[in-house]
C-alpha cells in the first residue's frame, strides 16, 4: 500500500511524496488520516531548521496534532472501524527512572512524533495513512469533527501547563501571547474558574480569538502599551501568568504586572533570554516550566467531545496535503492565521 506524505527536508523545503505502508500488526491500528495541525515547532523546522538546540538534521515528516479514521486493526484491537480517533504522539519507554517515577514526560527514551529532537529523528503524521499502536489512539464523541479532534494535543499541552499553575478557580490571569497555544490556554482558565483573563499580543486577528476563547480583556501592546503597565500599581495586578509568547518584552511586562509570590508558567519556547532576577527574588515569585502532557490527553479529548472547552474558533483555516508549502507559509503569517491545519 502506498501513501502520499509532507516530508521536510531543510529549511523551506517541503515536498510531497509517496512510500509504502505496512499491514497493521498485533496491537497496531491502521488510519486513513483525516485532519493534522501545524505547530509551532513544525513551523520553526520549515522557517528556521529548528529551534534553539533542535535541528532538522536528516528528512523528516512533520506533525504531531492529528486525528484520522481507523480503516484496519491488527490482533488484539477492538477498535472499529470507521471511528474516528485523535493519536497522541506521545511515547514515553515505561522502564527508565522517570518513568518508573511516575514522570512520563520526562522519558530518558522519549519518541514523540514529528520530533527532531531524538537522531534518528521520530516521523511524524503528515501523511495520508499511517499505522500507530492502538493505545494512542483515543475515540472522539459521534459529533466531534476531525479538525476538532486534531487539536487534542495542543488542548493537551495547555492543560498540563494549568496543572503546573496550582488553583485557578477565582484567580486573576494574564496571558502573555495569543497563538493557538495562548488562546487554548485562555479556554482553559476559563473552564477552571479564573476570575479574570487578560490576553496580550501584537496582532488583532490573535486577540480577536483569544476573546471568542473567553479572555475578560485583550490589549495590543503594540499600540497600548500604557494599558499593561496599569496592572503594574501596587506591586502588581496578576496572581498567575501563562507566557505564552517566549518574547523578552513580554516576559519582562509579565513579572512587572504580577502580583508578589504570584506563579508565571512558562508555556513558550526559545533560546536564550534575558529576564530580570531582581524582580523574581524581589516579589519571591515562582516560575515554572512546562512542556507536552501525558493523562492530560485523555482529557482534552474528553473536553473537546463534550464541547466543555469548544476548539472551533481557533481553527482558522484548513488545506488539503498537495498544498503543505502553502499551508506553512499561511501559519506564518499571524495577521491572518491561526491554527491551520492539513487534510487528507
Amino acid at each position: 500500500m502506498r501513501t502520499r506524505l509532507a516530508r521536510l527536508y531543510k529549511m523551506g523545503d517541503l515536498r510531497i511524496e509517496t512510500d509504502t505502508v505496512a499491514a497493521p500488526g498485533p496491537g497496531e491500528v491502521l488510519l486513513k488520516m483525516a485532519a493534522a495541525g501545524i505547530c509551532g515547532s513544525d513551523l520553526h523546522y520549515y522557517q528556521d531548521g529548528g529551534f534553539g538546540p533542535v535541528r532538522v538534521r536528516e528528512p523528516i515528516i512533520p506533525g504531531h496534532e492529528a486525528s484520522g479514521t481507523v480503516s484496519q486493526v491488527g490482533e488484539g484491537v477492538d477498535l472499529k472501524a470507521g471511528t474516528l480517533v485523535a493519536v497522541n504522539p506521545s511515547q514515553p519507554c515505561g522502564h527508565c527512572e522517570y518513568c518508573e517515577k511516575n514522570m512520563p514526560i520526562h522519558c530518558l527514551e522519549m519518541r514523540f512524533m514529528g520530533s527532531a529532537m531524538r537522531l534518528p529523528h521520530e516521523q511524524g503524521m503528515f501523511r495520508e495513512w499511517l499505522v500507530v499502536p492502538a493505545r494512542q489512539c483515543f475515540e472522539v464523541g459521534v459529533a466531534t469533527t476531525a479538525a476538532e479532534a486534531a487539536c487534542s494535543e495542543p488542548l493537551s499541552v495547555c492543560l498540563h501547563a494549568a496543572s503546573r499553575a496550582g488553583d485557578i478557580t477565582g484567580k486573576r490571569v494574564l496571558v502573555t501571547g495569543a497563538g493557538p497555544i495562548g488562546a487554548l490556554a485562555v479556554a482553559v482558565a476559563a473552564y477552571y474558574g479564573a476570575s479574570e483573563i487578560v490576553v496580550t499580543d501584537l496582532a488583532d486577528a490573535a486577540l480577536d480569538r483569544a476573546k471568542a476563547m473567553g479572555a475578560t480583556r485583550t490589549i495590543d501592546v503594540s499600540k497600548h502599551a500604557p494599558a499593561l503597565a496599569e496592572y503594574e500599581a501596587g506591586k502588581g495586578y496578576f496572581d498567575l501568568v501563562f507566557e505564552c509568547s517566549a518574547a523578552a518584552p513580554a516576559i519582562r511586562g509579565a513579572i512587572a504586572a504580577i502580583r508578589p509570590r504570584g506563579t508565571i508558567v512558562q508555556v513558550g519556547v526559545t533560546g536564550d533570554v534575558p529576564i530580570p532576577l531582581n524582580a523574581i527574588v524581589g516579589k519571591e515569585l515562582q516560575l515554572h516550566g512546562t512542556q507536552r502532557f501525558h493523562e492530560e490527553f485523555g482529557t482534552a479529548v474528553d473536553l473537546i467531545s463534550s464541547r466543555k472547552i469548544d476548539v472551533r474558533p481557533i481553527i482558522s483555516h484548513s488545506l488539503p496535503l498537495e498544498e503543505a508549502t502553502a499551508a506553512f507559509i499561511l501559519a506564518g503569517d499571524r495577521t491572518a492565521a491561526c491554527k491551520v491545519q492539513l487534510t487528507f
